[in-house]
């Protein structure tokens, strides 16, 4: 189902496998539904073709037919899965799949009154689609069929947000404000000071505040960067400022003027750096520096801002400027030809439109960086690369405004396939500066219909995440980053595209979004985000249609205008993330949702879920962490159709759970009670994510682990502490393993044979305990090469093992987080090792390390200064031998090669 082409193609794939069925249909009726299908097929077509059109540039009655279609699609769904959901029975509880579920009908298919229903239902649907038909015969457009094509994260364009240092242009920006920040004129640098960066959205005012931030906070006490936004909630602002200085509170009982006095009380003598990022209005910033105090420790706070009044009124205005010509061509040709020393065209054709695009973008990173996803998918086609310019219009030639802004990204957004400018209009269900997690997203778009299946053993989710890539890859949307492991766990919605994609929503009416803004959608709501308790929306109920609406989002603050469960009649998602629902929402009809393929409840403070949770039989994704949950109900295991299981380590699953065989994830505890879980674990031949936490180790689990093949991460824990000494020695990973955790529940005897390039060239987080480690060993690790996160425990000191381990240069190339633990003597990094890494632990031994470390230049000779990017470094010192004064001459030593080092990373001695 896509905004493009509505609900057709989950429609055409319905009618066809109930056309395929042996079933007894009213005589001619199979003719009918082949007769549908063709129709349908045909309108599909003709929608795909008018989709590559903008609106604005097609006839009015093309648009009308189009919308027509789309939203006869989704009545047709609806009447053929209510038709589906009536006629069900309790054998589609033991069923899986539509055309599973379709032939479990068949016997009430053979009763008269079922199959005069669905005779009646069929031929009506037949007039509608006539009568549209009819009405095309007035416009000519020609059918074809435009295939998604799915699509690996491009490393040249998959990270366009993240690292500040390969953008362009901001470094005289960043010098300036550095300078402005630290320079001590006549006034003594105790004294605070205020920046406020200025700019329109698309300008890059948070990267500017990001680098000038990362490049000065290690001077601080203590620092925090928050994002503002346009509606903030105070209190979740000062949370955030309190959770990000590293001050913990009791979150449930402070109200917003205690949390600004704890705010106040931890930064009264401390020298801080707080950055406030996207502040929309002066009240806001009234509050926040209220909460900051005057002090004389030297503290500093930078705020961004689109609105000029408002940086002026905060102080230190800094007018961030559009790049030069120079700087855009560089930025547009390292992105186009995946070349950092790029700055020159290679071509002088291309050269000359490319002057002609950048003109367009006036200096715009954001712009740029669009219209550079866009040509470098055009190849080096100097007609394409034309046909990119013509179409840009006016754009951001004489106007830079957020207006002029949107012709530009709707040229990319039109110049998507079809497929992934549905998923991607989706995000407009989310409130802007939101984090959206990657999973949860890419669940629901298949809940939704918009992901079809793919080649031969590519699962749904593996199709949608490189739909999500594909976004990445064309500046759509900003990945945000797992810190230890470098993968892409979430997104954001750059302002600016959101205004776009909520505007086409509407227009669309893909989406109804009810806010603090005017909407205008029309009565019937196909997709509700309840963002805002405003009072009016009260009223909306009564205006507008919920029975048709597929997806409901429901966010904290507008709980309390949220409808009854019995409205949603064929919602397919809904979500109540964060949402209090302990004492003012009912739960007791979920179970009469018979639609719904995804269910989000984490952070909902409930502690039950209804036992008719197992009427849910399409159900594919159920979400309950963060809960209060201790077990879930022994019907939850008739969810069949079930792929995603999101619970606490805590939850206790009910036995049988092998029945639910699609399940791709799951977090299974094991106790004496639920022992039989692990050899019904064996049965989930699908399982792609696993978490097992053990009371105690078991025996039996290499037995049955070695039966999933598909497992991608994999984290195993033992709650009593006492790790299993070879427990996994006999285990051998799957090629695909990306995530390995298993160092609170076993030891390895020896580097597993399998550990190596070849059989695990994804591998990027490995959490591992061996107990005896070969030098060559950590060379082997050394060479994964995607390995990001590493924690490796050895049992040296135990077993007696002594010798110097080296890193040599080469090694380790992607690693950011690094914790060598348990050797006798310290790891030594060597120059040119582990170039990127930022966080190290380290345990060092006192007895040793103050006779034989101590290098000449009063640094511990283990080679810190040999990587360049650290920033954090924590050292657990062991002492059981040495005295105070050996003690406190290490910690001397140490807090030296910390000031020595050039990056200056914060040091921390446990």
């Amino acid at each position: 189902m896509e905004v493009v082409t509505g609900a057709l193609p989950s429609v055409i794939t319905k009618l066809a496998d109930l056309a395929a069925g042996e079933y007894n249909l009213q005589k001619g009726l199979k003719g009918e539904i082949k007769f549908l299908q063709k129709e349908l097929e045909s309108m599909k077509g003709a929608l795909e073709d008018i989709s590559k059109t903008p609106p604005d540039q097609l006839p009015n009655g093309e648009k009308i037919w189009a919308g027509n279609v789309r939203e006869l699609s989704y009545d047709i769904e609806d009447s053929i899965d209510m038709f589906m959901v009536q006629s069900k029975g309790r054998k589609l509880a033991n069923q899986h799949g539509l055309k599973k579920a379709i032939d479990s009908s068949l016997d009430l298919l053979m009763q008269p009154k079922i199959r005069r229903k669905i005779a009646t239902e069929i031929r009506e649907i037949k007039s509608r689609v006539i009568e549209v038909h009819e009405r095309r015969r007035n416009y000519k457009v020609k059918i074809g069929v435009d295939k998604p094509v799915t699509a690996a994260s491009d490393p040249r364009l998959s990270t366009p947000y993240l690292e500040v240092k390969d953008l362009v242009g901001l470094d005289g920006a960043r010098d300036e404000i550095i300078k402005i920040m630290t320079e001590r004129e006549a006034v003594p640098m105790q004294q605070g000071k205020i920046v406020s960066i200025v700019g329109f959205g698309g300008l890059g005012k948070t990267t500017l505040a990001k680098a000038v931030y990362e490049k000065i906070r290690a001077g601080f006490d203590c620092s925090a960067f928050v994002s503002v936004s346009e509606n903030p909630d105070s209190k979740k602002l000062l949370k955030g400022l309190l959770y990000d200085l590293g001050k913990s509170i009791n979150e449930e009982t402070l109200n917003e003027m205690r949390l600004i006095n704890i705010l106040k009380e931890f930064l009264q003598d401390k020298r801080y750096i707080i950055v406030l990022d996207d502040i929309w209005d002066i009240s806001v910033w009234k509050l926040m520096r209220g909460a900051l105090p005057d002090n004389d420790a030297g503290y500093r706070i930078i705020t961004t801002t689109r609105n000029f009044n408002v940086g002026q009124q905060v102080g230190g205005t800094y007018r961030l400027k559009p790049l030069c010509l120079h700087d855009s061509k560089i930025l547009l040709y390292r992105r186009i030809f995946a070349n950092e020393d790029k700055d020159e065209c290679p071509d002088e054709q291309l050269a000359e439109v490319s002057d002609k695009i950048l003109k367009k973008c006036a200096g715009v990173p954001l712009a740029i960086i669009t219209i550079a996803s866009l040509l470098a998918r055009k190849g080096g086609n100097i007609i394409e690369w034309y046909k990119v310019y013509k179409s840009m219009g006016t754009g951001l030639e004489n106007d830079p405004d957020v207006s002029n802004m949107r012709e530009i990204l709707s040229l990319s957004y039109y110049d998507m396939p079809s497929h992934l400018r549905t998923c991607l209009l989706y995000s407009s269900l989310f409130p802007e500066d939101y984090i959206i997690n990657k999973v949860c997203l890419i669940n629901m778009w298949i809940a939704e219909g918009f992901i079809q299946c793919g080649k031969q053993g590519q699962s749904l989710f593996d199709i949608g995440e490189s739909y999500f890539n594909d976004l990445i890859n064309r500046s759509m949307i900003q990945p945000m980053h797992d810190w230890y492991s470098g993968v892409v766990e979430g997104c954001r919605v750059h302002d600016m595209v959101l205004d776009l994609i909520c505007s086409i929503s509407n227009e669309e009416n893909f989406v109804t979004i009810l806010n603090d803004m005017e909407n205008t959608s029309s009565n019937t709501i196909r997709r509700l985000s309840l963002q805002s308790a405003k009072e009016d929306h009260s009223v909306t109920w009564t205006t507008k249609s919920l029975q048709q609406a597929r997806s409901v989002f429901v966010f904290p603050s507008a709980l309390d205008l949220m409808p009854a469960l019995e409205s949603f009649r064929v919602t397919r998602v809904l979500n109540l993330h964060g949402c209090n629902l302990s004492q003012s929402y009912s739960l007791k009809h979920l179970g009469n949702l018979f639609h719904l393929r995804y269910l989000g409840l984490r952070g909902t403070s409930i502690a039950q879920l209804p036992e008719k949770i197992g009427n849910l039989s399409f159900l594919q994704t159920l979400d309950v962490k963060r809960n209060q949950i201790s077990s879930l109900p022994p019907t939850v295991v008739q969810l069949r159709n079930l792929m995603f299981l999101y619970t606490d380590w805590s939850t206790r699953l009910p036995s049988r759970i092998g029945n639910m065989a699609c399940l791709e994830y799951l977090v299974l505890r094991i106790d004496d009670s639920t022992m039989d879980s692990i050899e019904e674990m064996g049965q989930l031949l699908e399982l792609r994510v696993l978490r097992i936490v053990f009371n105690k180790w078991n025996n039996k689990l290499v037995e049955y682990l070695s039966k999933l093949q598909k497992i991608k991460n994999l984290y195993i824990e033992v709650i009593d502490g006492r790790r299993s000494i070879g427990g996994l020695d006999a285990w051998v990973a799957p090629q695909h393993l990306c995530r390995l955790n298993t160092v609170r529940s076993c030891w390895f005897s020896t580097l597993p044979a399998w550990m190596n390039r070849s059989v695990l060239p994804n591998l990027s987080f490995l959490w591992i305990a061996v107990r005896e480690l070969q030098l060559k060993d950590l060379e082997i690790l050394g060479r994964l090469p995607a390995l990001r996160s590493l924690e490796l425990e050895v049992d040296h000191v135990n077993l007696g093992i002594h010798g110097r381990f080296d890193v040599g240069a080469g090694l380790f190339p992607c690693l950011v987080h690094c914790k060598f633990w348990g050797f006798v003597e310290p790891v030594v990094f060597r120059q040119g090792a582990m170039p990127r890494l930022r966080e190290l632990y380290l345990e060092l031994f006192c007895m040793w390390e103050a006779k034989e470390t101590t290098s000449s230049d009063g640094g511990l000779d283990v080679g810190i200064r040999n990587l360049p990017l650290l920033q954090d470094v924590f050292i657990e010192l062991r002492s059981e031998v040495a005295s105070t004064e050996e003690v406190e001459q290490v910690k001397a030593t140490l807090r030296r090669v910390a000031e020595f080092h050039p990056n200056h990373p914060r040091l921390t001695i446990l």
